[in-house]
């Protein structure tokens, strides 16, 4: 086997079930799709972080907190609300902060379970399974168009996070760095599960 044929077939990726996902009890409905597609855990763990923790893992560039607010801007252009009566602003790297704000009083409002997932695609396969990170796009069959109601222009007006039940990194970048800040290298492990010959 070729060392890029290993990298394919070993792909890593973290997935968080977020606060909303555990206090509804969907974690061992995350869990199963995620088995029944041939992926496998070699991580898991329930956590409660702090701020520092989840500052750390969202990004900080300005690039992406205008991302944020261009998005939250265009979800009100979309539904017709106006964004400083709304937000007080329609500057957005000032609305990206507010929304990077609500994103960390969100993910630290009561534990997560962090996992790792490695297999054949492993970052793609598990964001298909995930669905739209705006539940109101969400496939249905997909965790988030499954269990999911919430509304991008209903959480911007209430000033707080989406709840969307489910991270999933989205890059191999982003994966590996990650993975690194929620487990040691000793908490990953190593097993092969019973049907990887048959089924790749």
């Amino acid at each position: 086997m070729t060392d890029i044929h290993i990298k394919i077939k070993e792909e890593r990726t973290l997935v968080l079930v977020k606060p909303d996902g555990v206090k509804r009890g969907l974690v061992g409905e995350v869990v199963q799709r995620i088995e029944r597609r041939g992926l496998k855990v070699v991580a898991m763990k329930m956590i409660q972080v702090g701020e520092g923790h989840i500052q750390n893992h969202l990004p900080k560039s300005d690039e992406w907190i205008e991302r944020l607010g261009n998005k939250t801007l265009k979800t009100f252009t979309e539904y017709g609300i106006d964004p400083v009566e709304a937000q007080g602003t329609a500057d957005p790297k000032e609305i990206g902060r507010m929304v990077k704000k609500s994103l960390v009083e969100y993910l630290t409002s009561g534990p997560v379970v962090a996992m790792v997932i490695q297999g054949i695609h492993a970052i793609d396969m598990v964001r298909k399974l995930a669905g739209n990170t705006l539940p109101v796009f969400a496939e249905m069959g997909t965790v988030r168009g499954d269990y999911s109601v919430d509304s991008p222009s209903v959480a911007n007006i209430e000033r707080r996070a989406i709840h969307n039940i489910m991270h999933a990194s989205e890059t191999p970048e982003e994966a590996s760095n990650e993975i690194s800040l929620w487990f040691a290298k000793d908490e990953i492990h190593a097993y092969k599960r019973a049907e990887e010959d048959i089924m790749f």
